[in-house]
């Protein structure tokens, strides 16, 4: 924005292009009411001559709805030190717009589609009784993070699971919660080694963890030793809030776990089985294949 400096020196007769422009700017109603309001001396009005202006040009900006360095905040006069100055006020418009910003930021997700940042809780449907018992378990998980413990939701394919997570999500979002989501077979099988590796020191660590669709990965020994158990001691040693879906009941999990090239491991899927047991409530969430209809 130009100062009445840099317009003055554009114009030829200056003392009659600075009065004129002084006067101009003097008797805008808002300067005037400033004037009157702070019974500003003819000293201070004079400092304030290029502040006055900065106002009203701001402000005209502000109220045609151009763009520019200040869009999204409202210029307003204050005093500064015996003279006026400009304070640039957040909109409620862009206060809302940061605070969504912020809300998505502390939605993370590592193979899911970025549409799960957008899921809300307002949009689980509970057309089916049988799925209360799952839906009062995160609502009381949202009342009081700290307090309750995650949850192990297993049931059919398509019955919503990932999406009450997303919709968890979200809600945490609005209390300044971190939730990082990961689609735990892409996450595991989708990178090579030392990626995982990296990847899971920074996993175990989330201030809330969903492990979607666990359960689904091809199962080895190194993934379930080096990789699940790794990130499961961490939180439970942390006692952090850790979630899990999967198509499978904890039962049938332990068999999956088991299941390596070396036959039947039953003791280290045990122990991994152990921790998730620590970490999580295990609940069946009812209802049919949503993804069709």
């Amino acid at each position: 924005m130009e100062s009445i400096g840099e317009i003055l020196k554009k114009r030829g007769d200056i003392k009659q292009q600075f009065d004129g422009l002084v006067a101009e700017t003097l008797a805008h109603p808002e300067v005037k009411a400033f004037i009157a309001e702070h019974k500003l001396s003819t000293d201070e009005i004079q400092r304030s001559y290029s502040k006055f202006y900065e106002y009203v040009k701001a402000k005209a900006a502000f109220d045609a709805g151009e763009d520019s360095a200040t869009s999204g905040y409202e210029p307003k006069l204050v005093m500064n030190q015996g003279y006026a100055d400009v304070s640039y006020k957040t909109t409620a418009e862009l206060a809302a717009l940061q605070e969504n910003q912020s809300q998505r930021r502390r939605v993370q997700v590592i193979g899911l589609p970025k549409t799960m940042k957008d899921v809300r809780w307002k949009d689980v449907l509970l057309d089916d009784k049988s799925r209360i018992e799952v839906y009062q378990a995160i609502s009381n998980f949202i009342a009081e993070p700290k307090t309750e413990k995650g949850l192990y939701v297993y049931g059919d394919f398509g019955t919503g699971k990932s999406y009450m997570m997303a919709a968890m999500a979200t809600e945490l979002a609005k209390k300044g919660i971190t939730t990082t989501l990961i689609h735990y077979p892409t996450f595991v099988l989708g990178n090579n080694f030392d990626t995982v590796i990296e990847r899971a020191e920074e996993v175990k660590r989330a201030e809330v963890l969903v492990l979607d669709d666990i359960g689904g990965e091809t199962n080895n020994a190194w993934i379930r030793d080096s990789i699940l158990q790794v990130i499961l001691q961490h939180r439970m040693q942390e006692d952090l809030p850790t979630f899990f879906t999967s198509n499978l009941s904890m039962e049938d999990l332990t068999q999956h776990l088991a299941e390596t090239k070396r036959q039947e491991d039953i003791w280290p899927a045990q122990r991994v089985m152990e921790r998730i047991k620590y970490l999580a409530r295990e609940l069946r969430l009812e209802g049919g294949n949503r993804r069709h209809g």
